[in-house]
């Protein structure tokens, strides 16, 4: 499978899109994801650190880089029964998908990896979409995720092609679109997107969002991080992005993809309501619940439900896939006024980011 498309966004024509009047290119964005999105649901994910700290890579931005002296104390792979508890944890609290994160520059074969598959059987014996990050692997190892019950594999670019060198060395870009590659070929959801506030220029964050909307398929998820600074990293002194440059991204990203959940994901804990309320105007239909993304915070599971509350919200409640494919003829149907057919009020027509 070629994962690059034969036709690849063009950049000016992202640039045309990100520059629109701000009412303009918000008002665009909330017509594709109307179309494609019950706009009023929102994805709820839980992502799980199973294996922390000590990782070989030498990712600017990252506390769990060995290379970081940031004095986070290492932990090893978690066992399957703590996996499955954290997960049905995760399941009470509301989340559909479970994430499971480990910092491994790629992935092994071997008792470890092994270990990881049972944990995956576990957890999506639950009745939770599973999904997992655990570095760069093969295709014949994202088989065997697909085999134990894992749907997505998760894999940023970060950022732009051009910029990349400057946050990370210790692999190179292509690398990373391999592995979006050999998850395809298994037959495994993709959700890959970046981060905001490395430092990159607006033309940085256009080029990575032209390179994920050129993907073939486009990912199934892209989850828009803003970088959370963290003391000993070489970014601990980056500077916040700019809310409305960040509502932009999230606005343009979704016109150009129309059918993948756009994550609200890292940095949400320096957001204040009205922006987080922005995003979701702008198509961002994913957040992930629980106080911690790995080891950076995340708000509390109780101010996301009385955020949503406030803006009378709702979780996406996950179907089957029976039910999905029978609903999804009826995905693109909507009433008269332009808002979501009541065929798909409960849940948005995505298949299915991290």
């Amino acid at each position: 499978m070629n994962i690059i498309a034969p036709n690849a966004i063009d950049l000016d024509a992202v640039r045309a899109l990100y520059e629109l009047p701000f009412p303009e290119l918000l008002f665009r964005a909330q017509q594709v994801h109307r179309a494609h999105h019950d706009p009023a649901a929102v994805q709820l994910c839980t992502l799980q650190s199973i294996k922390t700290g000590r990782c070989p890579e030498d990712c600017k931005y990252c506390p769990q880089s060995s290379r970081n002296a940031t004095g986070l104390q290492p932990e090893p792979l978690m066992d399957t029964a703590s996996i499955v508890a954290a997960a049905r944890n995760a399941k009470a609290g509301g989340a559909s998908r479970f994430c499971m994160g480990a910092a491994w520059r790629e992935v092994r074969d071997g008792a470890q990896f092994d270990s990881v598959l049972e944990s995956v059987r576990g957890v999506s014996g639950l009745g939770l979409e599973v999904c997992c990050t655990l570095g760069m692997l093969r295709e014949d190892q994202a088989a065997r995720l697909k085999e134990a019950g894992c749907a997505v594999y998760n894999h940023n670019l970060d950022t732009s092609r051009e910029y990349y060198p400057e946050i990370i060395t210790s692999r190179t870009y292509d690398d990373r679109l391999d592995t979006l590659a050999a998850v395809r070929r298994a037959g495994l959801q993709v959700c890959s997107g970046g981060i905001l506030g490395l430092g990159e220029s607006t033309e940085d964050r256009l080029k990575l969002l032209a390179e994920l909307a050129s993907l073939n398929p486009q990912p199934d998820s892209v989850p828009i991080n803003a970088l959370v600074p963290c003391p000993g990293t070489p970014l601990e002194n980056g500077a916040p992005v700019d809310p409305i440059d960040f509502v932009r991204v999230i606005a343009t990203a979704r016109i150009l993809m129309p059918d993948t959940m756009v994550r609200l994901s890292a940095g949400r804990t320096e957001m204040s309501d009205e922006l987080q309320a922005l995003c979701f105007a702008a198509g961002a239909n994913s957040i992930f619940l629980g106080e911690k993304l790995l080891t950076t915070p995340n708000p509390g599971r109780s101010d996301d439900f009385a955020l949503l509350d406030r803006l009378g919200m709702h979780p996406l409640v996950p179907r089957s896939a029976t039910a999905h494919d029978h609903a999804h003829d009826h995905a693109h149907e909507t009433a008269e006024d332009g808002t979501w057919a009541k065929a798909c009020s409960s849940g948005s027509c995505d298949h299915h980011d991290h």
